[in-house]
């Protein structure tokens, strides 16, 4: 079945969908994690800074692609894919500042425990 010169490729709804939940999934495991670490009763400290500004930013992206997900036109199949590749990217970037929070917690160079109290 050929598309019409001004017809777009589409996915189906449902497909989308299942996408939709991962990625809420996904989302809400990160900022359960970030609630986890930020309640912490640990005093802060300037090394804690980076890993999570990392997690912020790539929560934010997170939440910028579900609400991607969420508009009418992401069953273009243009828009759905760039939506799962920049969802990829602020995963992976929540995961370097989860790696770097652990490195610091494994070196002791970071007063928020993240392996126990």
């Amino acid at each position: 079945m050929a598309l019409e010169p001004n017809e777009q490729e589409k996915i189906d709804s449902t497909f989308r969908n299942g996408s939709l939940t991962a990625v809420g999934i996904i989302l809400g495991f990160c900022l359960s994690f970030v609630n986890r670490w930020v309640s912490n009763p640990n005093d802060w400290g300037r090394i804690d800074i980076l890993p999570m500004t990392l997690m912020m930013l790539g929560i934010a992206i997170q939440v910028k692609v579900f609400a991607d997900l969420l508009s009418r036109d992401s069953l273009l199949a243009a828009k759905y894919d760039r939506a799962c590749r920049v969802f990829l990217v602020g995963f992976l970037i929540v995961a370097v500042g989860i790696a770097i929070a652990l490195a610091n917690d494994i070196l002791g160079i970071s007063s928020q425990a993240m392996l126990g109290s």
